[in-house]
């Protein structure tokens, strides 16, 4: 038994060291002030604030205003993601109609296409969007969103209805008799419930957004609307002469609302991945 004990403690301290090598590389090299990825050490020798002080003074690489974009377009994306996806399995849960199961094998289905195949189509139809509305055409923070929410109902809506199986309809029977408009069943009894698997759902949403580079690429060309990914990843492409310090520095900073609702949302996320696994 103590064999065994000694064993987990072994393989959780050396995944622990594997997660946390990347961290500390990514640490040392926004440190480092000669602007290269390699070092000698864990902390490099004149380590200083340089990278960080280069960010956000560098004229090219408005990186506030990427960060302010990013915030902005992933968080209402995540948010409407949540909102479509427990609309559609609500549906799917508590309604009764003709199609429902073949509705929720078509959702399933859609998700098994990558979304490059749609691109070409999704940049047309936005280019005739703009001419129509430019605040939502191409090159714009709305018009990105919009895109995003086009695949809302998908593995959200199926993770979203295994978590609405498990609430008691018995709940919603009551409310009615009480006078309530499905409406109010909605909003007032079955979000509420639902909100540990909306908090699972929006936060990945919002992390898978942050690391999206492809429709974000295409979509957004103008420097000032670019978002965090896109930015970054122009700061060490098709540049021989790269500075990887600074964007090491940008990379590191990009982390940090992960990392702050992660600790803020943990009793959440726990209780709806928990609650998933063993009810869904």
């Amino acid at each position: 038994m103590k064999e065994r004990l000694w064993w987990r403690h072994l393989i959780g301290l050396a995944a622990l060291v594997f997660a946390l090598v990347p961290i500390l590389f990514l640490v040392s090299a926004a440190l480092n002030p000669t602007g290269t990825l390699s070092t000698t050490s864990l902390i490099p020798k004149g380590a200083s604030l340089h990278n960080f002080t280069k960010l956000f003074q560098d004229e090219n690489s408005p990186y506030v205003r990427w960060y302010a974009n990013t915030l902005v377009i992933c968080g209402s994306s995540a948010l409407f993601n949540a909102l479509i996806g427990v609309s559609g399995a609500y549906a799917f849960a508590r309604l009764r109609f003709r199609g429902r199961r073949a509705g929720l094998t078509g959702i399933l289905l859609v998700q098994m296409f990558p979304n490059f195949i749609s691109l070409a189509a999704l940049y047309l139809t936005f280019i005739n969007i703009g001419d129509v509305v430019p605040a939502a055409g191409l090159n714009t923070s709305l018009g990105l969103v919009l895109v995003y929410l086009g695949g809302a109902m998908g593995v959200n809506t199926w993770l979203l209805k295994g978590y609405l199986d498990t609430i008691p309809k018995e709940l919603d029977e009551s409310a009615r008799i009480d006078g309530a408009s499905e409406a109010q069943v909605f909003f007032r009894i079955t979000l509420p419930l639902a909100t540990p698997m909306l908090v699972v759902v929006g936060l990945f949403s919002f992390v898978s957004l942050l690391n999206e580079i492809l429709l974000a690429g295409v979509f957004l060309t103008d420097t000032s609307h670019k978002t965090l990914a896109v930015g970054l990843f122009g700061m060490v492409s098709g540049n021989h002469n790269t500075d990887y310090g600074e964007f090491a520095a940008g990379s590191l900073l990009a982390g940090l609302p992960v990392v702050l609702i992660y600790l803020y949302l943990q009793k959440f996320l726990v209780k709806g991945l928990t609650a998933g696994a063993v009810k869904g």
